[in-house]
């Protein structure tokens, strides 16, 4: 069987996403999720002519150097005043306050000398200065925010004064993790000879948990048929929308999940990319759960995740694909094979503006490596070799 070309990989399994479910979610809960539905203004903001500062609201007309104007009351912030003003007349403002009927500017208190109930200026505004008119913010229909975009804390601030109580969002993934082998024990475990310890699920759940409704680790499976089959069988009765393994994704001896897999209805789409880190990436579906089996070693599941895996759930929630970066190199790539090479690389942020500096470390096992590598330097197949400078393509690791 012939090795798929990444983006044939990505393609095949972007067809098998549904198109974004969408939920309503009070504003208060909707931190960090995909809004659906556009954010639109239902009134004009501000919903009246407002003062931009504390001062006095006049008729700019009426500032005459040497007069002073009558001061007739006050508006301030949720208590405006009521009445016009008229020739002659000012009134005492506050910031965020309704502009009376009849001024047209609002002169600050640091350019106004009071005596008793008289004020003057050593300024003469022009008429709109310092005031807010309705609808200099938004007005009522217009778009605040589009959908498609993760909501952050300035777009929740925009959505609740524009008066929006709750908000239409994409329905999130139920998400099922579950590590396959002999040799793994849990962090924190006395190893034995031949034990290694299970490091991919602690790296795949915060990896993946922003983007799911929930996330469940179902901990470790042996290489044991009988109890593989009925931890599999287990998880699928819950009906996750997504089921993730890690190891015994290629046709070993010992690799028996996608056997057990396919005899529990799993359909396959490909078990092979030409990529290096995780070239053994398993993709198929149960009914509606999406299956992705990914390698066991520590490095390849990572990359196998960040590539495929996070493209799958962005497109689940209706977000543009995540793109790439352009930067240049801090220092030179090695030339590379006939298979893509998604290398580890650390951002640096130099006086010139930032930089991806290779790590030279290729082995898929070595989980130390990883400690460093904000970025996956995309390096393409039989790719030559790249001097420092080069513009390349890199994968942001921690970008969601």
């Amino acid at each position: 069987m012939s090795l798929l070309p990444v983006e044939d990989a990505i393609a095949a399994i972007l067809r098998r996403v549904p198109a974004p479910q969408g939920e309503s979610v009070p504003l208060a809960e909707a931190a960090g999720r995909v809004l659906l539905a556009p954010v639109l203004a239902r009134h004009d903001q501000p919903p009246f002519a407002a003062s931009a500062m504390d001062g006095y609201a006049v008729r700019a007309v009426d500032i005459v150097p040497g007069h002073s104007l009558r001061l007739i009351g006050t508006s301030q912030a949720g208590a405006g005043f009521s009445g016009p003003v008229g020739l002659g007349e000012a009134v005492r403002i506050f910031t965020g306050a309704p502009v009376p009927a009849g001024a047209d500017a609002v002169i600050m208190q640091e350019d106004a000398v009071v005596e008793g109930d008289h004020v003057a200026f050593s300024s003469q505004p022009q008429p709109g200065r310092s005031v807010r008119a309705r609808g200099n913010d938004f007005t009522t229909g217009q778009q605040l925010v589009e959908a498609g975009v993760r909501l952050t804390p300035m777009q929740l601030a925009v959505a609740a004064a524009a008066n929006a109580a709750s908000l239409a969002v994409s329905h999130r993934p139920k998400i099922a993790l579950l590590a396959t082998g002999d040799e793994l024990e849990l962090p924190g475990t006395a190893l034995g000879p031949d034990q290694i310890i299970a490091s991919n699920s602690f790296g795949l759940a915060p990896l993946l948990a922003p983007y799911a409704q929930t996330l469940t680790d179902h901990g470790i499976a042996r290489d044991d048929r009988a109890q593989l089959r009925a931890k599999l069988q287990a998880i699928f009765a819950g009906e996750p929308d997504i089921l993730i393994t890690t190891g015994g994704a290629s046709v070993g001896d010992h690799d028996i999940v996608q056997e057990i897999l396919v005899e529990l209805g799993v359909t396959l789409d490909f078990w092979r990319i030409n990529m290096r880190p995780g070239k053994p990436l398993m993709f198929g579906t149960r009914g509606k759960t999406l299956v992705f089996g990914l390698p066991g070693n520590p490095v390849s599941a990572m990359v196998t995740a960040i590539v495929f895996i996070k493209p799958a759930l962005r497109h689940w929630l209706g977000l543009t694909p995540q793109p790439s970066w352009q930067l240049p190199l801090a220092g030179p790539t090695p030339p590379n094979s006939a298979r893509r090479h998604f290398m580890r690389a650390q951002l640096l942020q130099t006086p010139s503006g930032p930089q991806a500096l290779p790590i030279s470390q290729t082995d898929s096992g070595h989980t130390s490596s990883m400690a460093h590598a904000d970025l996956l330097i995309v390096q393409p197949e039989q790719d030559p070799g790249q001097r420092a400078g080069a513009i390349v393509e890199a994968i942001v690791v921690d970008a969601f």
